[in-house]
């Protein structure tokens, strides 16, 4: 039987990240659950999040560091000089079938 997580002494992180070909990343939490971001809202010119309207950056960049989704800006694994996203709003992203196991359903 799933047994439900008591809220008040835990809190989704992030474990790995996913990125889209659109922007969006596929993020898998501590419980259990593979959760689904469209960071195309964040986007913008003049903004911290210019440099990652390439998609490539985007998907490059993109990593998990203390438990978020973040962007590694230098390539230093460095957490003061990352972009990264506040991991409370986990619990408000649609939970989501986990696209890795679609694609070894097609394969196989």
């Amino acid at each position: 039987m799933k047994q439900e997580l008591d809220k008040r002494h835990f809190m989704p992180a992030a474990l790995q990240v996913l990125p889209t070909d659109d922007f969006g990343i596929y993020v898998y939490c501590n419980d259990g659950t593979v959760r689904y971001y469209n960071a195309k809202e964040l986007l913008k010119p003049d903004t911290v999040f210019e440099p990652l309207m390439d998609i490539n950056e985007f998907k490059n960049r993109l990593t998990v560091m203390n438990g978020t989704i973040a962007w590694d800006m230098t390539g230093e694994r460095d957490e003061y000089k990352c972009v990264d996203l506040d991991p409370c709003m986990f619990e408000e992203l649609p939970i989501v079938d986990d696209p890795l196991e679609k694609a070894e359903e097609k394969t196989a």
